[in-house]
This record gives structure tokens, sequence and C-alpha cells, in this order.
């Protein structure tokens, strides 16, 4: 080893400005629409989760055409952000409200800060907040960046002023240097994908070209919000149990209350297995456990038998009856089904799969089903070819088993995963990793409304055969009343009430039969029936 190498550390800040890519922020094109995403992420989770029906205005405008510097706005009605969080929430990497076990769409508590990172690098303008806390009488404004070296925030300004209107809610701004040419097509297909699962929110976006899209509220239900849980045994590992430890702030406290007060389904004799297969002591401080004490109390709680699995209260999910609401809106299909299948669990983190299917109508038929992605309610618009949903819908399920014929596809198929820990394959959050138990939960959902669109097409087909033979027989009415009519009456003007009253009862046959009601429709001219 040389005695010339340098040693250093650096911040999380640091670090990210370093690697932007590792965010999603690899180019201006990507920049631009993960910053649209981090912000109407956040607008939603101030919103929906907090039981308050959303109405986001999102805007994109180009303010320097030289250096291609957009401007990129979000404002929400949510709960507000108190004026002493918002410097860290918005210029501290790694600081989050959302480090807890319950369903977030963010994760990682990057974010919206690796935007600003990403804003400040390539332009000089600062972040401009403000924000009004739910039942705050006031108004507060912030002009924030970031200290890269330190981790800390700068506050540039910082002012409040009366709020007369009792609005509240979080308007974000950002500058930054982008291409809106090369990203026009991602952002709108995110902004359209986010309504679909949120048709209960009010959406308006305006571009940098001036176009301005509304997308009406559909309905007043909300998705019943997540809940905060505690870590479930199989879930935690050692680095894990060390933090809870930490985060009992140094109060005195035994093993086995410990172990019952923190984890899921851990009572009294539970308690007492865990410490009989760790070997462990119940009036133990948990301040002195050591390393190796920890080690054997996480082998121990990997080896509970019969414990209930990981708890479905800190999931959310958007439901069966929301999910064909937003198909249907989007697509305008002839049919629509969606499943919510029941809790599942891996590695201690349990999960919840959900697919909707439109079909027909007017989708267009394509080479291949579109897949529409979706983990915690984000839409995942890049990296399709790699994700886990994508593979199973595309390569595993072969859809001419449920009736689709030909190598066209007039379907879309829509695959939500919530969870507490989804097993994202980057920090970019754009597809989902091959887990075993996930990808069996996803296939079989998929299966599982594929087979109420087999039903559909079937009873379609059994419909048009029916309407087929309706039309032959109709094409013969004219022949077959003209001799009888002949043969009866040997009169030709009794034709026409003969030809009548056949037509009037095969018609009122074949319609009791096929329980329609279009009767207009299937009461043809026997004369025109190549019409149909």
């Amino acid at each position: 080893m040389s005695s010339q190498e340098k040693y250093a550390t650096i911040s999380p800040a640091e670090f990210f400005k370093r690697n932007p890519e590792l965010a999603g922020f690899s180019n201006p094109s990507r920049a631009l629409y993960q910053t649209v995403r981090e912000l109407v992420e956040n607008a939603l989770d101030a919103t929906d989760v907090h039981g308050i029906l959303p109405s986001l205005k999102t805007e994109i405008a180009l303010v320097d055409e030289v250096r291609q510097i957009y401007r990129v706005s979000v404002e929400d009605n949510g709960i507000g952000i108190p004026p002493h969080v918002i410097p860290n929430a918005f210029a501290r990497v790694l600081y989050s409200s959302k480090y807890v076990l319950r369903q977030s769409r963010g994760m990682y508590g990057l974010g919206v800060k690796a935007a600003v990172l990403y804003s400040q690098m390539y332009q000089e303008r600062p972040l401009e907040v403000v924000s009004s806390p739910k039942g705050s009488k006031r108004l507060y404004m912030f002009k924030l960046k970031i200290d890269v070296v330190k981790n800390e925030p700068i506050i540039l300004e910082r002012r409040s002023v009366e709020n007369p209107t009792g609005w509240h809610g979080t308007i974000v701004t950002i500058h930054l240097v982008g291409d809106w040419i090369r990203s026009k097509s991602k952002i709108l297909e995110y902004i359209k994908r986010t309504y679909i699962i949120t048709p209960y929110a009010e959406i308006v976006f305006k571009d940098p070209e001036g176009n301005v899209y509304y997308f009406e509220r559909l309905t007043n239900k909300i998705p019943k919000p997540p809940k905060e849980v505690k870590p479930h045994p199989y879930g935690v590992d050692i680095e894990q149990i060390k933090y809870m430890i930490h985060q009992t702030d140094g109060k005195p406290m035994k093993l086995k209350e410990f172990l019952i007060k923190e984890f899921q389904h851990v009572g009294e004799a539970t308690a007492e297995e865990i410490l009989n297969k760790s070997g462990l002591r119940a009036g133990l401080e948990i301040s002195k456990l050591t390393d190796a004490d920890i080690a054997r109390l996480v082998e121990a709680l990997k080896k509970l038998e019969k414990l209930k699995p990981p708890s479905p209260e800190a999931l959310s999910v958007i439901g069966e009856d929301l999910i064909e609401l937003g198909l249907r809106k989007s697509f305008n299909p002839e049919f629509v089904a969606a499943v919510t299948r029941k809790p599942k669990a891996y590695q201690g983190h349990p999960f919840i799969v959900e697919v909707g299917i439109a079909y027909g109508g007017a989708i267009t038929p394509q080479p291949e089903p579109v897949v529409l992605r979706y983990a915690n309610k984000i839409p995942l618009i890049y990296d399709e070819g790699s994700d886990v949903m994508y593979k199973v819908v595309v390569k595993e399920i072969d859809w001419k088993r449920y009736g689709i014929e030909g190598d066209q596809y007039p379907l879309v198929v829509m695959i939500h995963l919530c969870s507490t820990k989804v097993p994202y394959k980057s920090a970019g959050k754009e597809s989902v990793s091959d887990v075993e138990e996930i990808e069996r939960e996803i296939k079989n959902a998929v299966q599982e409304v594929a087979r109420k669109l087999e039903r559909y097409i079937s009873e379609k087909k059994k419909e048009m055969e029916a309407k087929m033979k309706l039309i032959t027989y109709l094409k013969y009415i004219p022949e077959v009343s003209q001799s009888l009519a002949t043969f009866i009456a040997n009169k030709r003007d009794m034709q026409s009430d003969v030809y009548k009253e056949l037509k009037a009862a095969l018609t009122n046959l074949v319609l009791k039969r096929l329980n329609l009601n279009d009767v207009e429709k299937l009461q043809l001219d026997a004369y025109k029936v190549e019409e149909l």
C-alpha cells in the first residue's frame, strides 16, 4: 500500500451528488422525469394517506431556453409540513418520515433531495417551498440549498405571512437543467398511469408547450391508509436489532420485555421460546447485549415455528373497484376485471398483489400485451424488460389458453405490488427483482383474472354464434313464407303476413334464448341481412 494514498470520508449528500444515476438522475431527460415523479409522489403521500381527496397542480415551464433550464412546480392540498421540519425534509439527505414499517411511495429519504442536488449542480436558483399545515393561520416560505459537504440545509430565506383563505398543503418549486423533448412521452405516461390508480384524485398538468391536461375526480372513495406496525421476527437482522435498541433512547428494558413490546406476534409463550432457543436470560438488560448475543437472538427468531405471518395492516391496496374504474376511464375497453389477492410474505415482509385486465373496445391491438407496472402505487415507466411483472405477463403466460387468438393483443394488464419492502433493483425504483415468492404470487394473480377474461370471451363467442344462426334463419324467411302462403291459400298477398309472423316468432325465440334487450338490432329486414 502506497504511503501517498489519501483517505477521506464524504457525506451522503456528497455521495449522491457524485452518483446521481443511482437515484435516476443520469441525464437531463431522466432528471426532468424523476423530479416530476418525486414531487408528485410526495404530494399524494401528503393527501390520500391522511384521508384527503388529492387535488394536484403540476407545471413544467422553460425559463432559460439557452441553458435549457426548466421550472418544475407541484402543489397539493395535503396536511402541510411544520416550518421547523421543512429545511431538513427538503435539504438533508436520508432524512425522512418514511423510515417506519408502513407502506409508502418513498423509501429511502432521498427522492426530492436527489432532485435538489441535481438542481444545484448545474444552475444557481434555490429550492422554493411554501407550506401551511392543516389548521394553521400562516403560510411559511423557504428558499433552500443543500450544504453538500456537511449534508445540512442552507436556509437562504425564511418568512411567513397570514393565511386568510385557510388553504393547507405544500407547493414545491425546483429549477433544473432538463430535456422536455426527450422526456415528454415518459412524463405524460407517468401522469396518465398515476391517474389510472388514483381515480379519486383531481390532477391538472401544464407542460412547457402550454398544453393543459385535466384529469377529473371520478369518485370520492379513498383506499384505506396503511398503519405503522412493529417488525416481524422473520424480517430482522443484527443491525436492525441494534437500531431498535438504540430507538429505546437508553431506557432500561429487560430482554423479555423488549421481545414482547417491540415485535409482532410475540407474547409470553413465544418470548420464552425465543429465550430458550437463544440461551439468553429474560432479565438481561438490552443495552448490555453483545454482538454475539444479538447474533444468537436473530438466529433464534428465524427458527420460530408456527408464527403468524406479518400483519397486512401496514399495507394499502388500491382495491378491485378503483382499479376497474381507472381502467374503464382510461382505455374504454369492452371488458374489465380485477383481483386483489390475499396477503403473503417474503423474508418477514408482507406483500399483496393486485391485477387488473382491460380487453378490447378502444384498445389498439399490440404485438404483446401492454403491461402497467406499479409498486406501492408508483407507476414504473423505465426498465420494463428487467421487471418481474413484465416477465410474468409477456413470457410466462400463454394468452391463447385464455381465448385471445392471433398475434395481436387488444389487452392491457395492470399489476400492483404493495409491500413494506419492495425489492427494487436500484435506488431509481423502476423495476422489481425476481423474488420467488413475489413472482409466484404475481403469476397466480394474473392467471386468476385471466380466467375471468376467458369466460367473457367464451360467452361472447357463443353469443356471436347464436346471432349468426339467427341471421341464417332470417335469410330464408322470405322463401319459406312465400312457399307457405302458396301452399296454404295459393295467394301471394298472404306472403307478407306469414313472413311477418314467422320473423317475429323466430326473433322472439332467439331473443329469449340469448337474453338480449337490443330488439331493434336483431329484428332485421330479411332483404338487408348482409348489413348486420
